[in-house]
């Protein structure tokens, strides 16, 4: 069963496919963006994560015919009253300009003391069927998975790994260390988004069963 993941991020793929792999879920094929014919995006307008997503895999199950999964995430600090939000991608003005996008925020709290740095990360993953694959299987058109994974934010850039506010994130289970410093796998375990797509696995492994 052929399944497209709506991004061009690669590092989300891997972050998928590790979450299979230990789930022993095989018979899936995951894609994305780069391996299916461009189409036209819609702007991600909407109010919140879950939205933003429905956005993507609208998009994807109308113009590919396939299931689609999608992310929409982002950092939330308590300081800035949960923002960046769904605004953390462009926190700058800049769409995925990670760098740029942490010096705004470690300007932005360069004041405030570590007892009030807290942060979470917000993870919204949404994977739609075509309506006639739902119809075969017997399952649900839609299914909408959320994760946290909650923290403080640095006074510097740690770490090589990730992408994003990672190398700016300490996890609570992980003090003094940044995401960025801490293994794929141990990030598969903690994070919001692996949280949110170990949700995914039971659908997942129904699909990867159909023969369609």
């Amino acid at each position: 069963m052929k399944v497209l993941v709506a991004s061009r991020n690669l590092k989300k793929l891997k972050e998928l496919n590790r979450v299979l792999e230990s789930a022993g879920v095989q018979g899936i094929e995951l894609l994305t963006l780069r391996d299916v014919e461009d189409y036209p995006a819609t702007p991600e307008t909407g109010r919140d994560f879950v939205d933003n997503a429905r956005i993507k895999t609208d998009d994807g199950v109308r113009h590919t015919g396939l299931v689609t999964i999608a992310d929409d995430s982002g950092i939330a600090v308590d300081e800035l009253r949960g923002m960046p939000g769904v605004l953390s991608a462009r926190w700058s003005g800049t769409h995925g300009d990670d760098a740029a996008n942490n010096r705004l925020l470690l300007d932005q709290l360069s004041d405030t003391p570590d007892e009030r740095r807290g942060a979470h990360y917000v993870s919204v993953c949404v994977m739609q069927l075509p309506e006639e694959i739902a119809t075969a299987a017997g399952m649900e058109t839609e299914y909408v998975a959320e994760g946290h994974w909650h923290g403080t934010i640095l006074r510097e850039e740690r770490g090589e790994g990730g992408f994003g506010y990672d190398p700016l994130f300490s996890p609570a289970e992980e003090p003094g260390k940044s995401s960025a410093e801490i293994s794929p796998q141990r990030k598969d375990e903690l994070s919001h988004r692996g949280k949110a797509l170990a949700q995914l696995i039971p659908p997942l492994r129904k699909l990867s069963t159909l023969e369609l």
